[in-house]
């Protein structure tokens, strides 16, 4: 008696919400040269447990070209939070586009800056309704298409066959409409990825209801184990850059020792990306993550300069 037929891998594409992933899941952490690729077919996807609509369990195949949409937006100078917000970004695209070319597609919306006029809560009545509030100018930065890119690509894509599972990776209830109509005209399945690192941002209701499967939280050590190489090669290689680390001041502190000693920053790097016998066979790049970890890697570093200078010195 012959088995059923194997059932072929789902086609599947992941729709990042660059936006809602960075504040949920990158900002403030030393994960941000994050390799997305690797993230989502070796660690989102195995984990999900996807059954269709005959209740069969099916496995899912990412798509060659491309695997992954990426909707976001270059920041604006003006507004951003640190002097180089503008070009790391530029050079973190860069980076998904040399090392995946054709599987990551950035999809680019953009953001507005604008005056507005604004209700101020009253500090001494807070629950004082809005109108009867103070009224000030104030500066508004909002992205602007990211959110209905991502709900055309995902409801074209679906409506046109080319997919049989989507993976939306965003917490946005303005995207519910879309996960609507991909289930009203679709057989496409579809689950929600909630961009988070812990359990404190509960998954919206809507996008729940609507998706075949909802992992509710991304974690810490997944996206640890998922960075680019601190340099991607190329005609002009592309750098992780240093403010990008866990201690990026420590870091900075670190290099400026050890460039003179190896002779030049990419040899200082080399030695900084090998296991070092004087710290128990540790990396130091990877110590100076922690604060605990970048004050080993200076008392070596000093320790040694310091020996250097005491066999150099003329005897008394």
């Amino acid at each position: 008696m012959q088995g059923l037929p194997e059932l072929e891998p789902l086609r599947t594409r992941i729709y990042i919400d660059g936006y809602n992933f960075y504040y949920g899941c990158l900002r403030g952490t030393p994960h941000k040269w994050l390799d997305l690729l690797p993230l989502f077919e070796n660690h989102i996807l195995p984990s999900a447990l996807l059954k269709d609509g005959d209740g069969h369990i099916r496995q899912s195949a990412l798509l060659p070209s491309p695997s992954i949409k990426f909707f976001t937006a270059k920041i604006i100078e003006s507004v951003a939070r640190s002097t180089d917000s503008v070009s790391s970004q530029a050079r973190y695209h860069t980076a998904l586009r040399k090392l995946h070319d054709g599987r990551i597609e950035l999809i680019e919306g953009y953001y507005a800056v604008n005056k507005m006029k604004v209700k101020v809560v009253d500090a001494d009545e807070p629950n004082r309704p809005p109108r009867e509030c103070k009224e000030v100018q104030a500066w508004k930065v909002e992205e602007k298409q990211s959110d209905v890119n991502l709900a055309l690509q995902v409801y074209h894509d679906a409506i046109t066959g080319q997919i049989d599972h989507a993976v939306i990776v965003t917490n946005d209830t303005d995207i519910a409409p879309a996960l609507a109509m991909i289930r009203a005209h679709t057989q496409v399945l579809m689950g929600v990825v909630v961009p988070t690192t812990d359990h404190t941002r509960p998954p919206n209701t809507d996008l729940v209801k609507l998706a075949h499967w909802t992992r509710r939280h991304i974690n810490s050590s997944e996206l640890a184990a998922c960075q680019l190489p601190r340099v991607i090669p190329g005609k002009r290689p592309t750098i992780k850059p240093d403010s990008w680390y866990g201690q990026p001041e420590l870091l900075k502190e670190i290099m400026e020792l050890a460039i003179p000693v190896r002779g030049s920053r990419a040899s200082a790097y080399k030695w900084m990306e090998q296991p070092n016998p004087y710290l128990d066979g540790e990396i130091p790049i990877e110590l100076a993550e922690t604060v605990e970890g970048a004050a080993r890697v200076l008392e070596y570093i000093r320790s040694w300069i310091l020996q250097q200078d005491q066999s150099a010195a003329p005897d008394e």
